[in-house]
C-alpha cells in the first residue's frame, strides 16, 4: 500500500481530467505516492521532469479520467433525475450536440441550482476517487 496526499491527488486528477487545451495524463508512483502530470501545456523549466519509464513501468499507475469513473454525462443525468426531473428530456437532448455541458450549466444557473450541482459533483468525484484508490491499494491521507 502507498499513501497519497488527498488534496494533491484531487488537484492532479482534476487537472488531468478537466484540461481542455491539451491531452494530460496523471500518474501515481506506487512505491512513493508521488504524483506526475504529463502534458504539452506544462512548462518543462518550471516542472520536474517525469521519470523516463513513467508510461511503461508497472511502478506507475495512470489516474483515471473523469469519464472512466462515470463523472461526465452519467453524473449530469443522475443530478437532473434527482434535482430537476422535469428537465430530464431537455438535458438528455443537450448531449446530442457539442456544448452540452455549457448548456447544462446555463440551465442550472437559470434554475438557481448551480451550487447544488457543484456540491453534488464534488461529492461524487471524491467518492469515486476513494473507491478507485481502495481498488489499487492507495491510501489517501489528509482528508
Amino acid at each position: 500500500m502507498v499513501s497519497v496526499i488527498w488534496s494533491e491527488f484531487l488537484e492532479t486528477f482534476e487537472f488531468a481530467s478537466f484540461s481542455v487545451t491539451s491531452v494530460c495524463t496523471a500518474y501515481v508512483d506506487l512505491e512513493t505516492g508521488k504524483l506526475y502530470c504529463v502534458s504539452e501545456d506544462l512548462d518543462p523549466e518550471l516542472e520536474e521532469a517525469p521519470p523516463d519509464d513513467l508510461e511503461t513501468s508497472d511502478r506507475y499507475l495512470a489516474l483515471p479520467h473523469k469519464n472512466d469513473l462515470d463523472l461526465g454525462r452519467q453524473l449530469v443525468l443522475a443530478f437532473v433525475r434527482q434535482h430537476l426531473p422535469q428537465e430530464f428530456d431537455k438535458v438528455t437532448g443537450y448531449f446530442h450536440a457539442r456544448g452540452a455541458y455549457g448548456r447544462f450549466k446555463d440551465l442550472l444557473d437559470r434554475r438557481g441550482a448551480l451550487e447544488a450541482w457543484y456540491t453534488f459533483e464534488q461529492q461524487a468525484t471524491e467518492s469515486a476517487l476513494k473507491q478507485w484508490c481502495e481498488r489499487h491499494d492507495i491510501v489517501p491521507v489528509g482528508q
